[in-house]
């Protein structure tokens, strides 16, 4: 059984304390996990001078670097969200390499590589194994002028194993959840090997467990030369996050990268593939959001597999791939609302709903739940009226009003956007309460209305700090 992913919104004002970079707060055993994890990726050595020799330790340092790449608020300390984050599942190679000028020619000298698997995993059939692994090879062929071919014998450019625990390479695994595999950049010997640990459990196209494409295509990207990404959504971002095998594309700071060192593609395909996706900007002017939502006191905005968190104590606005914390989210939602009294977030899609409470599924259910007609099949966005405990779904020009106390649709509605709110002439494509004002998203605009007043119009970035 593995752990998902998690976030602690336990987010305060933290100030950096130069004496001592762990709070009281975090048990013993977290600090002790802390000190490895900073040992092990970002190379943080063994403080041997007593701390009133220093003015900053080197784990206040190296925290710091870890919440610099990682886009945590830069505090030094091992807060609560900077422990979450070093306990998701990741790759173990080291993040600190991304800080170091290392030079593009770590690359192999040949565009014609071999692959060996040397083992498989019980968890899936050795034919599953075979079309995973060379399916992850081909994420990197296909922009590239790199081919792969698979040898049973001898010793391979990539040699491809499973392993657990000490496997004599230096660098032991820490059994089931933590580091999930890792891989050797190009060099003779080890160079370009990729190794994965046996006590995780690996699935071939599922969510569930780990999914081997995923971790496979991201380990041989360091296999072919590539650190790891600090842009959320790349593939080689260091922690793991779920993406169906079977629609995936390379994301382009990944294609960027990788073609960096070994140039484009020389084929051309009868069949290009998809382009490949970016990761939406905050600050566009022409930016569109799907649904956006209050979260215990943040924001959450969402766009395509992606959502950025706004504080309102933090200065920053930061972006996160939907899956990175609730792998069972589906992408591009059409709709989201947070129920604040039952503390309940619902995230809606076509028909379907789910209920989190701060980031645990809770719920499951039927978009006919909240009594819309049976001719309603998809809506356009969602607002709760925290005051009236009511709850807005808009449906093309018009909407419907539920009641969370009744648990039933009021009377009247369907009714015409227009009817309660004048010059609301657009769709309203995502919606929001906040201060008892209503934020009406059309476009690239938001509308302010107060008591059915129109107040000001917006931009949509507008809440996302630019």
């Amino acid at each position: 059984m593995k752990t998902y992913y998690q976030l602690c919104v336990l987010i305060g004002l933290v100030f950096r304390v130069h004496s001592g970079p762990v709070p009281p707060s975090v048990v013993k055993d977290d600090e002790e996990f802390a000190k490895n994890y900073l040992k092990k990726l970002y190379n943080m050595q063994e403080e041997n001078k007593p701390s009133f020799w220093r003015k900053v330790s080197d784990m206040s340092l190296k925290l710091s670097e870890m919440q610099q790449f990682f886009g945590l608020k830069v505090t030094g300390t091992l807060d609560a969200e900077t422990l979450e984050m070093m306990k998701k599942p990741r790759c173990g190679v080291p993040d600190v390499s991304s800080y170091k000028s290392r030079s593009f020619s770590n690359k192999w000298s040949t565009n014609s590589l071999t692959y060996r698997i040397e083992n498989y995993t019980p968890d899936m059939s050795k034919a599953e194994v075979d079309d995973t692994i060379k399916r992850a090879l081909q994420v990197w062929a296909r922009v590239t002028p790199l081919k792969f071919t698979r040898i049973y014998n001898g010793v391979a450019d990539i040699m491809i194993s499973f392993v657990v625990r000490d496997h004599r390479d230096g660098s032991p695994f820490d059994g089931p959840n933590g580091i999930l595999a890792h891989a050797f950049f190009p060099s003779p010997g080890i160079g370009g090997d990729a190794h994965f640990d046996d006590d995780e459990t690996f699935t071939f196209k599922s969510s569930r467990g780990y999914n081997l494409f995923i971790v496979a295509a991201h380990e041989f990207g360091h296999s072919l030369g590539l650190d790891h990404s600090n842009v959320p959504g790349a593939l080689m971002y260091p922690t793991y996050a779920y993406i169906p095998p079977d629609t995936f594309v390379l994301p382009r700071d990944d294609v960027n990268r990788i073609q960096a060192l070994y140039g484009s593609s020389t084929v051309n395909p009868d069949k290009p593939d998809p382009k490949p996706p970016v990761n939406p900007n905050a600050c566009d002017p022409n930016l569109v959001l799907d649904a956006v939502t209050t979260l215990r006191g943040e924001k959450l905005f969402f766009k395509n597999s992606f959502f950025w968190r706004s504080h309102p104590q933090l200065t920053t606005t930061d972006q996160y791939l939907i899956k990175f914390f609730w792998p069972d989210l589906p992408d591009n939602i059409d709709a989201a609302f947070e129920d604040t009294s039952a503390d309940l977030v619902y995230i809606i899609k076509g028909q379907k709903v789910w209920g989190l409470r701060g980031y645990d599924i809770v719920k499951r259910m039927s978009l006919s739940a909240f009594g819309l007609p049976a001719a309603v099949k998809q809506i356009d966005a969602a607002l709760y009226d925290e005051y009236s405990r009511k709850v807005l779904f808009f449906v093309d020009r018009s909407y419907y009003s539920y009641d969370m106390n009744r648990k039933a649709m009021d009377r009247g509605y369907p009714k015409l956007v227009t009817t309660s709110f004048p010059q609301m002439t657009t769709k309203v494509t995502a919606a929001f309460q906040e201060y008892g004002y209503y934020y009406f998203f059309s476009g690239s605009e938001v509308f302010q209305y107060n008591n059915g007043r129109l107040v000001k119009v917006l931009k949509s970035n507008h809440f996302l700090r630019c």
